[in-house]
């Protein structure tokens, strides 16, 4: 498993590893959501509807 080669890797005692590890974690989350989930959206997804009905309604 990545896990238990990750904590053994990471310098210090047991509570800066789980210090080290929340930092890495919220890297890795930042950098998922300000790159890689825009591109995947843009570039893989296809294009939503952007079709609005501007007809009237009916009452």
């Amino acid at each position: 498993m990545i896990f238990p080669f990750v904590w053994r890797i990471l310098p210090g005692p047991t509570a800066l590893k789980v210090l080290e590890l929340v930092v890495l974690l919220a890297a890795i989350v930042f950098v998922l959501f300000t790159w890689v989930f825009p591109w995947v959206a843009a570039d893989i997804l296809p294009p939503p509807d952007g079709t609005v009905d501007t007809s009237t309604p009916t009452p």
